[in-house]
């Protein structure tokens, strides 16, 4: 079923690998203003997905990753015009130089061909992935989750107007609108048209990825993030860090999940982040050592279980964990993280080196929110995922990671002696 739309695609991916950067921002730029002038429809659409959401008991914070206002549509058109303004890397000469056979050899930057992209309830990514893919001349599927349903449709129509206004195949951007999970299961053994796989989603789906496709598959996105508070961190500084990674957006895999305390601070610290944690509405899940500390606090407080360290809550929930010193923190978030993004609050530079070089994630943070952990932030423009594994990306994934090479040998008839 899906293999007409891996031939489009693949046939879609040689034209824009022939675009010049100006076809490309042109396209992009038609795209953002289509965005805004059809910004009714794709917010109709959208209400339906929420309230569809709302009837199954979907939890809010999956609830505001669904969400679409018409703040946040404008957003999405400013994200797809600052990507217009981003360096074009394809055809970036990399590196090179004349062999002693007088060859010149150079390593240019090419597209990688056609990219899948598997996603669940986060409308944005329709457009981020569609908008990055474009300007580094990758034609993309989009397979979404059945909660974006409505609203990906809405979205994947405007985008390829846009794209047969500017005289460029509407294929270059496709999306699977069936809902039939039994078409992922297709999409991941479709490797004679599809270069790159990129899963978006829960520990299930970057599972059956890894463990079912016949496509390379760049697994990341999952979250379970940690801020570890040194003896020596400024206790008040701290607190609006911490504050900032867990509150402002809850639902993001970039928000804390875990707070380590070292345990000589862990009594004069813990009864103030109660206070400030209760004023959130923060939930405090506590290990036997934090408990007894926090359970007089402001905030409501219950025992911290093995299983809930190694999940994201995505909600107002903090887990709290003691520890002996640096190493036992770095020896908890290697075994409980995902390899996603973790900081440490200290006073200590020797400390923070310590921590940095001993933390394997593809962030790591001093004295600084992990909310950071975003192609905006980074200025990478929109990103495609958060690759959390270390091939071929690591970290936000902007335009460069849509990027192969190629070896280019340019002789003057030149033979190997």
């Amino acid at each position: 079923m899906l293999e007409q739309t891996g031939k489009s695609a693949q046939a879609a991916s040689r034209v824009l690998a022939q675009l010049s950067g100006k076809q490309k921002n042109q396209a992009l730029t038609r795209i953002a203003d289509l965005l805004e002038q059809n910004s009714a429809p794709i917010l109709a659409a959208n209400k339906i997905d929420i309230a569809a959401a709302r009837e199954q008991g979907t939890s809010e914070a999956m609830l505001d990753r669904l969400l679409l206002t018409q703040a946040r549509l404008e957003s999405i058109a400013a994200d797809v015009r600052k990507v217009c303004l981003l360096a074009d890397p394809v055809g970036e000469v990399i590196d090179g130089g004349v062999l002693d056979s007088g060859l010149r050899l150079e390593r240019r930057r090419m597209p990688l061909g056609v990219v899948a992209v598997i996603y669940e309830a986060r409308p944005n990514v329709t457009v981020d992935v569609a908008s990055l893919c474009l300007k580094t001349g990758n034609a993309v599927i989009l397979r979404g989750g059945k909660e974006t349903h409505n609203t990906n449709v809405a979205t994947v129509r405007v985008i390829q107007q846009a794209l047969s206004e500017c005289g460029l195949p509407a294929a270059a951007i496709q999306a699977i609108d069936d809902p039939d999970r039994a078409l992922v299961t297709e999409l991941l053994k479709m490797d004679r048209y599809v270069d790159i796989l990129i899963p978006r989603g829960g520990a299930g789906l970057h599972r059956l990825c890894r463990e079912q496709s016949t496509i390379p598959v760049i697994t990341g996105g999952i979250g379970v993030c940690h801020i570890f508070v040194d003896e020596s961190a400024d206790l008040h500084k701290a607190l609006p860090v911490i504050e900032n990674a867990k509150v402002q957006r809850p639902g993001v895999c970039n928000a804390v999940e875990t707070l380590l305390v070292h345990e000589k601070i862990a009594a004069e610290f813990l009864p103030l982040l109660s206070e400030k944690m209760a004023a959130n509405g923060v939930t405090l899940h506590a290990c036997p050592l934090s408990l007894p500390l926090l359970k007089d606090g402001a905030a409501q407080v219950i025992a911290v279980t093995d299983a809930q360290l190694s999940d994201e809550w995505l909600s107002l929930d903090l887990n709290v964990v003691v520890v002996a010193d640096i190493d036992s923190a770095i020896d908890h978030i290697r075994h409980y993280g995902t390899q996603h993004s973790e900081s440490i609050l200290t006073q200590s530079m020797s400390q923070a080196d310590y921590f940095v070089a001993g933390i394997d994630s593809s962030a790591v943070y001093v004295n600084a929110s992990t909310r950071f952990t975003d192609g905006g932030q980074f200025g990478l423009g929109a990103e495609v995922a958060v690759s959390t594994q270390k091939l071929h990306a690591r970290g936000p994934m902007g335009l460069t990671a849509l990027t192969t090479y190629k070896w280019i040998g340019t002789g003057d008839h030149t033979i190997r002696s």
